[in-house]
């Protein structure tokens, strides 16, 4: 039965990440609830859900570009080094000391993707980027995705439109950059035995049929009705997990 829930939590996140993104709020706590810990739910889910990454950012590959006078390669480059840095940090956190910051991280992810969602208008970008700075702040995001992930697409969103992007460039270069800062977290996290291979298998074979739906269903779907049910799902899994003892 669990695994049944896993494979639907897979299809669900993968139709969730091609529409809006935010799959992560709906693996997290199945893989959870299928008795892991924080830290192995969260390895074994950046693991299954890499390879829709991949494949969205192999479909927008037309418009990514670099940012301003920051190259594509660059912004690769340190998405990498940051992705990697992440990941050796989440391998080095003891599971207890992860179960204490998911709450506080599922809750910033959750703030930035309402932020990203209902009040950051379009293309907005009050504060310009250098290359310095855009380099520095995808470093950042790198390192926290590699690390836990939730949010990403919204913080590289915000980075790249102030870098100078037009939105829909920005989408497609977040879209690839999400999938190659993973990389290297996911070379780290396949030899660890937190991951739960059977789930990760499951989840992502769901998460490539959700994603493949979600290309159907992108416009047949009120994109901001579904926005609203993955913040309320991530506030319900904050709450939850500031309740529930460690």
């Amino acid at each position: 039965m669990l695994i049944t829930l896993v494979l639907i939590a897979g299809i669900w996140a993968g139709l969730q990440n091609s529409l809006a993104g935010g799959g992560s709020f709906i693996t997290l706590p199945v893989l959870m609830l299928s008795g892991m810990s924080p830290l192995a739910a969260n390895i074994t889910s950046t693991v299954a859900l890499f390879p829709g990454q991949v494949t969205s950012g192999l479909a927008g590959r037309k418009l990514v570009s670099g940012a301003g006078r920051l190259p594509f390669w660059a912004l690769f480059v340190v998405s990498i080094l940051g992705g990697g840095v992440g990941g050796l940090l989440l391998l080095k956190t003891p599971s207890t000391v992860f179960a204490l910051l998911v709450p506080w991280l599922v809750l910033f992810a959750t703030v930035v993707f309402a932020w990203g969602s209902f009040w950051r208008k379009s293309g907005e970008a009050a504060v310009h980027l250098g290359p310095v700075g855009a380099a520095l702040a995808q470093f950042l995001i790198a390192v926290y995705g590699g690390y836990f992930g939730g949010g990403i697409g919204f913080l590289m969103m915000a980075a790249l439109t102030m870098a100078g992007l037009p939105t829909r460039n920005a989408g497609a270069t977040k879209n690839a950059l999400a999938g190659v800062m993973n990389a290297s977290a996911v070379l780290l996290f396949v030899t660890s035995p937190q991951v739960h291979w059977y789930q990760a298998l499951v989840l992502g074979a769901g998460a490539i049929g959700g994603g493949l739906l979600g290309a159907w269903a992108l416009h047949r779907i009120n994109e901001r009705v579904l926005r609203i049910v993955i913040v309320g799902i991530g506030i319900c899994l904050t709450v939850g997990l500031f309740l529930k003892p460690v």
